[in-house]
């Protein structure tokens, strides 16, 4: 298990599966239910690089944290999901990956006034099901605070949302340096040529197998 997406203290991070050898596995979307995470990766060719990701409920074609964390594991210089190529660089503990806006998952966004007012939600604003409530805490750094509520993909909060942050980026049209959940940080820029770059710091946090019924399938 990786935590991809932590604060400069190690704080915080989104939990990561992944499935480095998948092969047995019959129903992967079932195990990533099973597992819990809010994305769960299954590497189906190491050396190019190709993966697959599933949240509880549904598969996506690109993610944020989990691609920034597979870049990091598998220190590719090219990732690739089911959505296309993305550019992919590891530098260290951070790792980081660029892709188009269209590719991420939809988010709806709110901006509220204060980062206190997002501290107080206790879900989504008017009931809506992936949705970024957002506030600067430092508008001329690019500094604020989130909470993303993907309801829609089974996840009832994420702590670090990559793909909302791609989209966000793209929406604002510049850097944004993101502080989300109970201590992450992602960092995402623009590029010229309409791609969004996210990056972090992505730790190993465990490694074990997994076993279903008390069966080992993958590693």
């Amino acid at each position: 298990m990786l935590r991809v997406f932590c604060g400069d203290d190690g704080r915080g991070g989104n939990p990561l599966g992944v499935f480095l050898d998948p092969a047995g596995i019959d129903d992967e979307q079932a195990v990533a239910a099973d597992l819990g995470f809010s994305e769960t990766v299954f590497v189906h060719d190491a050396k190019r690089a190709e993966i697959r990701i599933f949240t509880p409920s549904v598969e996506l074609p690109f993610a944020g944290h989990p691609t920034v964390g597979a870049a990091w594991l598998l220190g590719a210089k090219v990732l690739r999901p089911p959505a296309g190529e993305l550019p992919a660089r590891r530098e260290g503990d951070t790792a980081a990956v660029s892709a188009r806006p269209e590719w991420a998952p939809e988010f709806e966004f709110e901006r509220l006034d204060s980062p206190e007012r997002v501290e107080a939600l206790d879900g989504p604003p008017g009931g809506h099901d992936a949705l970024g409530a957002w506030a600067w805490i430092d508008e001329a750094r690019g500094v604020l605070r989130e909470r993303v509520f993907p309801v829609r993909y089974g996840i009832v909060e994420d702590e670090a949302t990559g793909a909302a942050a791609v989209r966000l980026a793209a929406l604002l049209g510049r850097a944004l340096d993101i502080r989300q959940g109970r201590g992450s940080r992602i960092l995402a820029r623009p590029l010229p040529d309409g791609m969004v770059e996210i990056s972090g710091r992505v730790v190993l946090a465990d490694v074990r197998p997994y076993s279903p019924a008390g069966q080992t399938i993958g590693g």
